[in-house]
């Protein structure tokens, strides 16, 4: 079992996960966030290229509008 922090919670995983697929299972609009992973920024295009797993950090922000 691979275990990985989301916004600090552990996250339990059977195995790697593409960051894409992370965020497609947890329905994340990836157009609506910025992610940092072990610290640093992941690129939105590199999104589909970064693999995710065990005792990996991520650091989810959700962009807000408002007025």
């Amino acid at each position: 079992m691979n275990t990985l922090k989301i916004n600090g919670n552990d996250v339990n995983l059977v195995s790697p996960i593409m960051l894409a697929d992370l965020l497609l299972m947890k329905n994340y609009n990836p157009e609506k966030i910025a992610i940092e992973l072990n610290g640093k920024i992941v690129p939105k295009k590199e999104y589909r290229n970064v693999t995710i797993g065990n005792l990996d950090s991520l650091e989810i922000v959700s962009f807000v509008g408002g007025g």
